[in-house]
């Protein structure tokens, strides 16, 4: 990392902990075989996947025999849904939400164009679902629903086991992404009414590359990739051995450090906004207030533009985002803001910071002491200052001229 880099950029992507680039490195030089081979060199390597996902299941509370490893959070969403569609094809309903990742939206679109029909719930302004409005949604149609756990650029977290029960009551499959939730949230998916859930091995300090779903025992599940007979015939491919090895130790160390660290990342992350909230005017956090990620804060900072605020920030090395890292590169405002129906003199200029475990006391002091001068500053060379609908006239045309 660049010497002196404050991250708070961690709902994108982690920092892998030592202690995982540790348990990893024998699997990257000396363990190097194939753990589906017959002999002993191999079979070394499959003590240590069974291992791994032994931890990971004891991070979701769940049974080792129902974890699958998959290549990331995208490969996971894909697989559960299209996995859902195949178990029942004479049904041709799904139902989602308008503030999930693209990696279950474009799914969604794309299943439209194949003669499905997608509902996609709104959310309010605080990016909640109404409940009664899955309700009259569900039918003996609807083959699954899939809504995200915890909203990735506003932290925002969704009532699963409620969602769960009703979509039990009506026989569909649920599926939820949890990737932004697994290690910063209990699971205990032997209680749970979910029956496939996602997570990715870099939201929670294990390396890019490694991921995997929690697939429930009896769900019936259809691959999607097809070859050889690894993960019980649910994922072919050799598997990324080293990658599994990590993404047990992250499991093994995020468990051990969930209470302690969920608390200590909620403090710091109060502290960051309650103290912005004080010191700049025109500013607002978006999304639930108290349902939400401890981790995460979504601030809205009228009459400037997300992306110069991102940019000055860089320049005192500070990392942070404007919303998701897949959607980074689009002109387009956030559509997780935009379905909150947030107004556009706020919707440009907000900007996520998201802690972890890594984050410290003196990171959190240099963003206060910085950001006041950095919006006012961006708000000095606006001429619409205080003035909502000459900003947005000011929008028009400079969209005009791109």
């Amino acid at each position: 990392m660049e010497k002196n880099c404050i991250y708070l950029d961690n709902n994108a992507t982690t920092k892998v902990d030592p202690q995982v680039v540790e348990a990893m490195l024998p699997y990257l030089t000396d363990f190097y075989g194939n753990p589906s081979s017959m002999h002993t060199f191999g079979g070394q390597l499959a003590k240590g996947v069974k291992t791994a996902r032994e931890q990971l299941a004891a991070l979701l509370g769940a049974d080792e025999s129902e974890i699958v490893y998959t290549s990331c959070g995208t490969e996971g969403d894909n697989a559960a849904i299209r996995a859902a569609l195949l178990a029942q094809p004479e049904k041709r309903h799904i139902i989602t939400t308008q503030v999930e990742h693209p990696a279950v939206l474009n799914v969604c679109k794309q299943l439209e164009t194949q003669g499905y029909n997608v509902t996609y719930l709104s959310v309010n302004n605080q990016g909640q679902l109404d409940l009664n409005e899955l309700e009259a949604s569900l039918t003996g149609n609807t083959a699954l629903v899939t809504i995200m756990y915890a909203n990735n650029e506003t932290g925002t977290v969704f009532p699963i086991e409620q969602i769960g029960l009703r979509v039990k009551e009506h026989g569909a499959l649920f599926h939820v992404d949890a990737v932004q939730a697994v290690g910063k949230i209990p699971m205990n998916m032997k209680n749970s009414t979910v029956d496939m859930l996602t997570l990715s091995g870099h939201k929670l300090h294990a390396p890019k590359g490694i991921g995997a779903l929690y697939v429930r025992r009896g769900v019936r599940f259809r691959p999607l990739l097809l070859g050889g007979h690894q993960e019980r015939g649910r994922r072919a491919g050799t598997e990324n051995v080293p990658g599994i090895i990590g993404l047990g130790k992250a499991a093994e160390l995020e468990l051990l450090h969930l209470e302690e660290a969920t608390k200590r990342e909620r403090r710091l992350r109060d502290r960051l906004e309650q103290t912005l909230l004080a010191t700049i005017p025109d500013c607002v956090v978006n999304g639930d207030p108290t349902q939400r990620l401890p981790n995460t804060t979504n601030i809205g900072f009228k009459y400037i533009e997300g992306e110069a605020i991102l940019l000055l920030l860089n320049k005192f090395g500070i990392c942070a985002s404007s919303g998701s890292a897949c959607t980074s590169g689009s002109l387009e405002p956030s559509h997780v803001l935009r379905a909150m129906g947030l107004p556009y003199t706020t919707l440009h200029g907000s900007i996520r910071f998201s802690l972890s475990r890594y984050t410290t006391e003196a990171e959190i002091d240099k963003v206060i002491e910085v950001m006041p001068g950095i919006v006012e500053r961006l708000r000095a060379l606006s001429p619409f200052k205080n003035d909502d609908a000459g900003w947005l006239q000011g929008q028009e045309q400079a969209l005009a001229h791109r």
